[in-house]
């Protein structure tokens, strides 16, 4: 048991400095897209600790306790995420006690964000459910083929599966459709352009961020580098055959995010209404007719 929560902290140690450092990569990358020299690839760090040492303005315990239970929960399920081989508690790294683990955290933002009684706020929470509905769908369709084909809903076994062969027997190759809605979705979880509907800075002011400051945001930004390393980390594991080597997962992680932000830098944002129309006319149809291959034909298995 010991071993199993040192082995956690090690992994929440990892993710933090790695996810957090690669921000800071990223808004130098797209700096230089945008023809700007771009911050230094610490300063998200830096953005991160200062917040932590101000302090913020609360709006009563329930905004308060609601960034405690955001963050625990992510935190706890980042604990729980098999990478490189290691896991802190082994045989419990079923797909589905992420998706539980990650609705803690998700309850909690929004919770929090309700309680603080701006109506932005309310609006962004609103929009960010909505959007969960959306991108939700089809991910856990084409995520039920893959376990309904390898029989098999455990991380580290599925990333073995992929491993066997090399690259021919990764979820890449043999579901491609399925590899695209995934990515799809990978962006509205992460709140890519187009899907930066809650966000929405020039519209509603940040949405679920606006009343936040201090210590309430720092916690919120490690929330945010916590629940960017479990979302990526679980589309290169599901598709990408996940990694035996610190190397291969870097880069494999670094291409997937690096990639979904260059997308995000090229597009405008849409609208609500068109975020749901999209994710259930286009992704919806490629997942269905990813599961129908995998089920009836056994394409991809």
């Amino acid at each position: 048991m010991i071993t199993g929560i040192l082995t956690g902290f090690g992994i929440l140690l990892f993710a933090f400095v790695w996810q957090t450092s690669l921000d800071g990569i990223n808004r130098k990358i797209v700096g230089r897209f945008q023809k700007r020299i771009g911050p230094k690839w610490y300063q998200q760090f830096r953005d991160i600790f200062k917040a932590l040492s101000k302090t913020g303005v609360t709006h009563g315990w329930v905004f308060d306790f609601g960034v405690m239970m955001a963050l625990g929960g992510i935190m706890a399920t980042v604990m729980f995420l098999p990478v490189v081989g290691y896991s802190a508690f082994p045989g419990m790294d079923n797909f589905f006690i992420f998706v539980y683990l990650l609705a803690v955290g998700m309850l909690g933002m929004a919770m929090s964000s309700v309680g603080s009684g701006n109506p932005l706020a309310g609006i962004g929470v609103m929009r960010a459910l909505t959007q969960m509905v959306g991108y939700e769908v089809p991910f856990m369709i084409v995520i039920l083929g893959i376990i309904f084909g390898h029989n098999t809903s455990s991380l580290s076994e599925l990333a073995a599966i992929q491993q066997a062969s090399g690259i021919m027997t990764w979820n890449l190759v043999k579901m491609p459709i399925g590899t695209v809605v995934a990515y799809i979705s990978l962006l509205g979880m992460l709140g890519k352009k187009p899907f930066e509907t809650f966000i929405a800075p020039a519209e509603i002011a940040s949405g679920p961020m606006v009343e936040y400051g201090g210590k309430q945001l720092g916690m919120l930004m490690i929330m945010h580098e916590f629940a960017t390393f479990i979302e990526v980390t679980l589309f290169v594991t599901l598709f990408l055959g996940g990694a035996t080597t610190l190397f291969g997962f870097i880069a494999k992680y670094f291409v997937v995010y690096i990639l979904a932000s260059l997308i995000s830098n090229a597009l405008a944002r849409f609208k609500i209404d068109q975020v749901i129309k999209f994710y259930y006319k286009v992704p919806i149809t490629l997942a269905i007719v990813q599961a129908l291959m995998v089920v009836f034909l056994g394409w991809g298995v």
